[in-house]
């Protein structure tokens, strides 16, 4: 098989499994154009069309869909031998992409970024920061990280540090106009900043002490998935908010936040990074792996 072949066959298998030419050709490296060359070229050499395409949507054809089921395979085969070269160098080689949300990010990955990259210079990490649900094998990532939730089958997951809590916290200017609450169910007579998933779902403050578990439900002015706005806001004295400690950690040392409930703030479970279960696992992979187990 020519060089020529394996790109063409690697550019169809990257746009039948995203039905998208932008995003294959971003995880390929290259531009969309070149990608779309690629498969052209696949397609004109076998005389058969593998890809539907419209202005708006990519689908796969009958013959596209025998293909790429044996295609994927044989890919991950060549991707695992070439791996495997790893053995006979320093450190690895080649990329790993990560998806975590963003929401946690800085606190997950920037505490082990300069060792991991330090240690492993040939390492290629990169790094798709989103609080959206992602399908990591669609998306062609090679992990993802989550709190501990249920995963769907083929996935492994280990533990990985740190454990994060969260924090109410507000305004020394709020708290002089309201009294400071003493247990969760003073809260029903506070402005809250209500929390949203990024489908727009708002979730509860969750608390828990002496075996009582409290979800409430806040109120207030300001409703947003993002956690940087929700510390701004806070200290503006909007109202409180519910976030990661880490994440209004400054605001606490520089005096523009004070912290309230900690004591009903409870650890969550664990952050895992998760995988998709198979026989070979890339060496970089492995790095990351290494460098982030709790």
């Amino acid at each position: 098989m020519k060089a020529m072949d394996l790109a063409e066959l690697a550019a169809f298998e990257a746009v039948a499994r995203h039905k998208s030419f932008r995003r294959a050709s971003e995880e390929r490296g290259v531009t969309a154009s070149a990608v779309s060359h690629a498969v052209s070229g696949l397609e004109a050499r076998m005389g058969i069309r593998l890809l539907n395409r419209t202005t708006r949507s990519v689908s796969v054809t009958d013959a596209g869909a025998m293909l790429l089921s044996r295609l994927s395979l044989a890919l991950g085969d060549i991707g695992a031998a070439l791996d495997g070269l790893n053995q006979f160098r320093d450190t690895p080689f080649g990329k790993v992409r990560i998806n975590v949300p963003s929401s946690i990010a800085p606190f997950v990955l920037g505490p082990v970024l300069g060792g991991l990259i330090a240690a492993n210079p040939h390492l290629a990490l990169e790094v798709i920061a989103t609080d959206q649900l992602v399908d990591i094998v669609a998306e062609g990532f090679d992990a993802g990280i989550r709190l501990g939730e249920s995963l769907r089958d083929g996935m492994t997951a280990l533990k990985i540090a740190p454990r994060l809590r969260f924090a109410v916290v507000g305004s020394p200017g709020y708290f002089q106009k309201n009294p400071m609450p003493r247990t969760p169910d003073d809260l029903g007579g506070h402005v809250c900043i209500q929390n949203l998933y990024p489908t727009g779902t708002r979730y509860p403050w969750d608390f828990a002490k002496g075996g009582r578990a409290i979800a409430f439900q806040p109120t207030g002015p300001l409703s947003t998935d993002n956690h940087e706005l929700m510390v701004q806001a806070a200290i503006a004295g909007v109202g409180l908010a519910y976030v990661w400690e880490d994440r209004a950690a400054q605001g606490i040392r520089d005096g523009q936040l004070l912290r309230c409930l900690d004591g009903w703030c409870q650890p969550e479970d664990w952050l895992y990074l998760y995988y998709p279960t198979r026989k070979y696992m890339s060496a970089g992979l492995r790095a990351v792996i290494q460098a982030m187990r709790a």
